[in-house]
């Protein structure tokens, strides 16, 4: 009777997940939260997979550890990476789906590490249904092992019943199904019991106690044997599954009436004994007819024995009266089989191979951090930058500090000299140039980047779409509209930043032309600059001499003071950090969440508060600054008041050419940082796009597959197999013909009634130009370029632009530049759906 039933294995399909994981890490992860290649711990992953997800099939002890490491491996991994940016095609078969003459299996294709979890946990449980099954039920040893085993394996189909949908977010295949896990998880739980009805009987226990657990084990069955026969899971099972649930339902049944007549023998009470004797009877050949003959021949021949001998001594000693079966009290239960918790590690000797990674829960709580951050960084530096141009403005206005130093009217003032010379150090007008007209090769890189993009989205629509109108409702995969709802909203705001660059860009040709005559002639040295500045003859050098001119002297070393400081804290403000990876981990919960809001606005205020309030003062230090220059310079201005029509043109271009070295000076650092914005968003356009790349690469694997599977179907269709009759056909010379063999597998017959072919004329796979990253998985043979693995993207701040552009985080807010804080993590993904297919 110590016959149990294990749950068949689903088949795994191998699959490359060494480029894909790299690509997500190296992405996903800056330099500082990677410190290392992990191309070893990837490959030495693939080759666990590759012995966990087969070494099932031998069904021995020592794999259970194999796929024990492997599957908490999985759960290590997928808290550390985005799961559903895994574009790997894993593919796995329906386990109890054994195909047709021709072939094929249910299966389905999810690009997903959770999906991966799923099947490798239902193996688990599979597994240990089949361990436990081969355990001896003569020892002690083997008794514990199987009980243990049954009952881990019932606590995983029962947490995958409750788990699964969450997890694949889609129809799984027959045996993922809640119902089917439900119905698995009660026979595995039935079995447990069973097996402690076996270890009281090799202990020797009491049969009162043995009745008890009996009497639970039929319960169990029975319950087995109503979720077994559900409508939506009927059809799936093996042919001889029910019988055995049913069998054993009454076989335990009958046990548990046999050892509970064994207690009333020895109560001497005769009459019950006889009455639950005539029923273990019956219930042993009710399980025989419904399991198989040979079933429990040992107890039924000891109760038909001892029923002999009760009859015998009640007619003749004890004369008691036979009590009807429905009147006798139930017999007790004893509940000993429960459902397992999953433990937090399944595998003893477990050692994570990605622990240097930060867990995915603290990552993106850097990356919020750092959005917080930059954003914070960037209104205070705008604040000090915007003042400081106000005031550089004002001053040309004024033409201050020159008007101070022009005394004689002749020699160029000594403070424009030296922005002459700082020009000409940086480059002069020909780097302003330069780079200038790099910047549309810049933008067109973006724009080819993101151009491709949206290509390979494009065509693997219409692929999509034409094989949905060719197969109609056949063709059961998601389609792409769903799937690339993120990658067409991130592709639409990416063109939006470009957009917001080219305006920039716009602008800063337009300051640049209106300042142009000023740095050229700044960009000439301060010899051939002071011979193109109008003289002022008759120069009156009394005014200099003034106490409005000492006061302006002494205003005009506050400014460059105040500039010095205002330098100083803009560094301060770029630099500023605190170990927020500490601080997030320590935060972090048992559920695996971080309060990262309350963190943030705590940290940032404890470092940047201080700074904040020193741009405040700044501030605030220069409005009263402006107001005592002008007080001061009007006072100036009178006491030049004699000064002629040829001083006051030469004061005009003094102030141009002031105007000029500030704006040249803003000029260069607009282009510094927009050539740097460019070259950072080519990075992130590259990994968006290596993304997409790995989308289509799936979902190509997948449609070859449903294809293949379509055409399977359609041929079996296309050529049915006419009956044969029982008399063969004739021949012209009178002989019989033997009956036409049936075709081999996957091996089409021409049919003058009807054809199949498979589809034509189906888009090929998208190329990819040069300079774009290879897919995984691409032939090696074709001309494209290694892998390109984007480097980790530098923040900070970045004033180049002057409209905003949306990001995946937060709204704009005022002032914010389109060439500072471009969006600092990559998107997630929702898994692409997979297909429920024919195999």
């Amino acid at each position: 009777m110590a016959e149990f039933i294990s749950v068949p294995l689903k088949k795994p399909t191998d699959v490359d997940i060494v480029k894909p994981l790299k690509n997500v890490i190296d992405s996903t992860y800056s330099t500082s939260d990677k410190p290392e290649d992990y191309t070893e711990q990837i490959n030495e992953l693939s080759k666990l997979r590759s012995t966990a997800v087969w070494r099932v099939f031998e069904k021995y002890e020592s794999s259970l550890e194999v796929i024990y490491s492997y599957y908490d491996q999985l759960v290590a991994l997928e808290a550390k990476i985005p799961p559903t940016e895994v574009q790997i095609p894993f593919k796995w078969k329906d386990a109890f789906n054994k195909g047709s003459f021709f072939g094929g299996r249910i299966s389905l294709t999810i690009s997903s590490l959770a999906y991966e979890r799923v099947c490798v946990l239902f193996n688990i449980a599979a597994l240990q249904s089949a361990v436990a099954s081969a355990q001896s039920m003569e020892n002690d040893d083997g008794l514990k092992l199987a009980a243990k085993l049954f009952q881990q394996s019932a606590g995983i189909l029962n947490n995958l019943k409750n788990t699964v949908i969450g997890a694949i977010h889609q129809d799984p295949t027959p045996d993922l199904h809640p119902d089917t896990l439900a119905a698995l998880s009660s026979l595995m739980l039935a079995q447990a019991q069973e097996v402690f009805v076996h270890k009281a009987v090799y202990g020797n226990m009491k049969d009162a106690v043995i009745a008890k657990l009996s009497s639970q084990c039929e319960e169990l069955y029975a319950e087995c044997m109503r979720v077994f026969q559900k409508e939506s899971v009927r059809q799936i099972w093996d042919k001889d599954w029910i019988p055995i649930i049913a069998g054993k339902q009454a076989i335990f049944h009958g046990i548990a009436q046999f050892r509970q007549s064994l207690v009333c023998r020895a109560n001497k009470a005769v009459g019950e004994e006889i009455t639950r004797l005539n029923s273990a009877i019956e219930l042993f050949k009710v399980g025989q007819q419904r399991w198989k003959p040979s079933a429990c021949v040992d107890h039924l021949n000891k109760a038909q024995r001892n029923l002999s001998e009760a009859q015998k001594d009640n007619d003749f000693i004890y004369h008691e009266r036979i009590p009807d079966a429905k009147n006798l009290e139930p017999i007790p239960r004893a509940a000993v089989a429960k459902p397992l918790p999953m433990p937090q590690k399944l595998s003893a000797s477990f050692k994570d191979l990605f622990e240097n990674l930060i867990p995915m829960a603290v990552h993106q709580s850097l990356a919020s951090y750092e959005v917080r951050k930059n954003e914070l960084v960037t209104i205070e530096i705008n604040k000090l930058r915007e003042s400081t141009q106000l005031l550089n403005s004002v001053l040309a206005s004024l033409n201050l500090p020159a008007a101070l130093e022009d005394t004689c009217g002749e020699a160029l003032p000594p403070s424009l000299a030296e922005k002459a010379e700082h020009i000409c150090s940086l480059g002069g007008v020909q780097k302003l140039e330069s780079m200038i007209r790099e910047l549309p090769e810049l933008l067109q890189r973006n724009k080819d980047i993101i151009d491709e993009a949206d290509r390979m989205l494009q065509e693997e629509k219409a692929s999509d779409d034409q094989l949905k109108e060719q197969f109609k409702e056949r063709w059961t995969r998601t389609p792409s509209d769903k799937l690339t709802e993120t990658f067409r909203v991130n592709t639409s705001k990416y063109r939006e930043l470009v957009n917001n660059a080219i305006q920039a860009d716009k602008t800063v040709r337009d300051k640049f032309e209106a300042h142009k005559r000023g740095i050229e002639l700044l960009s000439e040295g301060p010899n051939v600059m002071q011979a193109s500045i109008p003289k002022a003859v008759n120069g009156d050098s009394s005014a200099h001499e003034s106490s409005a001119a000492s006061n302006l002297r002494h205003l005009m070393e506050q400014v460059e003071t105040m500039k010095a400081e205002r330098d100083s804290i803009e560094c301060e403000l770029k630099s500023a950090t605190s170990d927020m990876k500490e601080q997030f981990l320590s935060a972090l919960t048992n559920d695996g969440t971080i309060n990262e809001q309350a963190l943030s606005i705590e940290i940032l205020g404890r470092v940047f508060g201080p700074l904040q309030k020193q741009v405040k003062d700044s501030l605030a230090k220069q409005e009263s600054l402006l107001a005592e220059i002008q007080l001061q310079n009007t006072a100036f201005c009178n006491e030049r008041s004699g000064v002629g029509g040829a001083a006051a043109k030469r004061d005009a271009v003094l102030k141009e050419l002031a105007a000029a070295h500030d704006a040249y000076v803003e000029l260069l650092s607009n282009l510094q940082e927009g050539t740097k914005f460019y070259n950072d968003l080519t990075q992130m356009l590259l990994t968006f796009q290596n993304k997409i790349s790995d989308y289509v690469f799936a979902r190509k694997t997948e449609k070859e597959e449903l294809m293949k599977d379509l055409t399977q179907s359609i041929s079996r269709g296309a050529f049915p197999f006419p009956e044969v009759p029982s008399h063969h056909q004739t021949s012209s010379d009178g002989k019989k013909e033997p009956p036409p063999r049936p075709p081999p597998p996957n091996v089409s017959v021409p049919s003058s009634s009807s054809t199949s072919t498979a589809p034509s004329g189906l888009p090929p796979y998208p190329s990819y130009p040069q300079g774009m990253p290879i897919p995984y998985g691409a032939p090696t043979s074709a001309p494209y370029p290694t892998q390109y693995i984007p480097p980790p993207l530098p923040t900070g701040y970045n004033p180049y632009a002057t409209l905003p552009y949306p990001t995946q985080l937060q709204q704009p807010y005022p002032g914010y530049q389109p060439y500072a804080n471009y969006p600092p993590t990559y998107p997630q993904y929702p898994p692409y759906a997979g297909n429920q297919q024919p195999r």
